[in-house]
């Protein structure tokens, strides 16, 4: 099979539209249709429907991307065993929570892309996740571990979640110390039960049985503001809580344990520079143990 057609399929997959895959290539739209249209010639099948959107995969070319993937992935292999050879290049969808990715991950992100200045990285960081099995995403870090699909799945990291209380509330700080929630008259803030989008998010039981929240957010990050805010108390991630100084921990010896699970598909995963960025995240998860855990 022509690599060449097949390398500029691969980025129509990729980016949707003849003129952002022309971008990432170097090249004008008219050399991308004309590559692709002579590659579903060769094939004899149709591998895109023209949207008014872009360029949607038909099953044929849904079926013809891991291929594609494949060879792409063997290519990089080749170029980075010659000396000088080019730097990774290319898009990188990283699917992840709310609070990892607003607050972990885009942090420190600034090393890896100086690292690989010429990859395109798209941290889709939001209440809810994109699907790697249906090539939504790359990758994604999860918070349990998925059991269907034709994933490579491991733990990322185990973190942590406590009760947090605002830090000009000291009334409320030994109340709390004192007292049940249910009887403390505080309001509690929280997910909203009938739109959470994981069930390892409704840990509010596991401060005190039946305890629900009286205000309520899908944003983890709207209920950090909010508690610091003096709404009320709530449970949050202590990476994510940790540090702020309109934040204090009460009931410290109360810690709720949950974990991150990274999964991709597993036609993806041997690309460099998916290795790349797992590499990197692999690193700075170590790094930070006691933020994730901590002690």
């Amino acid at each position: 099979m022509d690599w060449d057609r097949l390398q500029y399929f691969l980025f129509v997959a990729r980016h949707g539209t003849l003129a952002r895959a022309g971008a990432a290539l170097q090249v004008d739209a008219t050399t991308v249709s004309r590559r692709v249209s002579a590659l579903e010639t060769s094939l004899g099948q149709t591998l895109f429907e023209r949207a008014p959107t872009g360029f949607v995969l038909t099953a044929a070319g849904r079926a013809l991307v891991p291929h594609a993937e494949a060879m792409a992935a063997a290519a990089a292999r080749i170029h980075s065993a010659q000396p000088g050879g080019p730097a990774l290049s290319g898009q990188l969808r990283v699917s992840v929570s709310e609070g990892f990715g607003n607050s972990f991950i885009a942090p420190r992100l600034g090393r890896f892309v100086a690292a690989h200045p010429e990859l395109e990285i798209d941290l889709v960081a939001s209440s809810g996740f994109l699907n790697p099995s249906r090539r939504e995403a790359d990758m994604a870090v999860l918070l349990a571990r998925p059991r269907k699909g034709p994933l490579i799945t491991r733990k990322l990291s185990d973190y942590s979640l406590g009760l947090y209380a605002p830090a000009d509330r000291p009334d409320w700080q030994h109340a709390v110390a004192v007292a049940p929630l249910s009887r403390a008259g505080i309001p509690v803030i929280g997910y909203m039960p009938d739109i959470l989008y994981a069930p390892e998010l409704d840990y509010l039981g596991e401060i005190e049985p039946g305890l629900r929240a009286n205000v309520r957010s899908s944003s983890i990050l709207a209920q950090k503001r909010m508690i610091a805010g003096g709404a009320g108390v709530g449970v949050l991630p202590c990476f994510l809580a940790s540090g702020d100084p309109a934040l204090v921990r009460v009931r410290p010896e109360q810690t709720i344990a949950r974990a991150f699970w990274l999964a991709l598909h597993r036609d993806v995963a041997p690309q460099p520079r998916i290795r790349a960025f797992i590499d990197w995240l692999d690193a700075e998860v170590r790094e930070s143990r006691g933020l994730l855990v901590p002690g």
